[in-house]
């Protein structure tokens, strides 16, 4: 499944985003790449470790948590602390699928990278190209998204950023475990959740509304894992 989500962050967030990305210092894209993928990585990134990227890595799960799109589709049981990275003139990332695992910095814990989100943070009309390209069953998909909006597509996607050629492009980007981890499950259970909503209507107590909520909870019981 490939979600857009907009408007995970407000534009006042946005403002707040962009001056501390402004004054941080960048390294290397290629510090939490695997040995294929930095191969083909050419992008800045903030460290992991930074102030900087702890603070707006919060603010982005803050927001997450108010996004209940995202929450239907993703179904997260462990977020990956967001990460940021910048393209300059010049730079893009080569074709590449991202590692099944990631270890979470300075802790024990391991997250299963079910899902892939980017989370664009500057207008797309303030640069030329890097345009995201995702190749899933129904063909090739090119996504360059408004400020504050964010795509969430399989991690098991091959995918790519194109050359940016004129300005920059700033986004955040992380990896979901989700409490589903099988991709044709987490779409059903989620179109399912959309058509409950819908024909909920505020009358939630409809004896077929009922039923349909129970069966959506007991598919996520037997198809979910913690």
């Amino acid at each position: 499944m490939l979600l857009h989500v907009p408007a995970v962050l407000s534009a006042e967030a946005l403002s707040v985003f962009r001056i501390r990305l402004a004054e941080a210092r960048w390294d290397d894209g290629r510090i939490t790449a695997g040995p294929q993928s930095g191969a083909v990585k050419h992008n800045q990134q903030l460290p992991q470790d930074s102030e900087t990227a702890r603070e707006l890595g919060e603010r982005v799960l803050a927001a997450l948590d108010r996004a209940p799109l995202f929450l239907s589709a993703a179904l997260p049981a462990r977020v990956f602390p967001p990460l940021f990275n910048r393209y300059a003139e010049g730079m893009d990332f080569g074709s590449h699928i991202d590692n099944a695992i990631r270890r979470v910095p300075g802790s024990r814990i391991s997250i299963r990278t079910d899902l892939s989100a980017t989370l664009f943070l500057n207008p797309p009309e303030s640069y030329d190209g890097g345009e995201l390209v995702i190749e899933d069953t129904y063909g090739t998909q090119s996504v360059k998204l408004a400020a504050g909006d964010m795509i969430l597509y399989p991690a098991t996607s091959r995918h790519r950023v194109m050359p940016v050629t004129r300005g920059e492009r700033l986004a955040c980007f992380f990896w979901v475990q989700s409490l589903v981890g099988d991709d044709a499950e987490r779409t059903m259970l989620f179109e399912l959740d959309r058509a409950i909503q819908a024909l909920g209507g505020g009358n939630s107590n409809h004896p077929e509304i009922l039923r349909l909520t129970g069966l959506y909870h007991n598919l996520v019981r037997k198809w979910g894992s913690p």
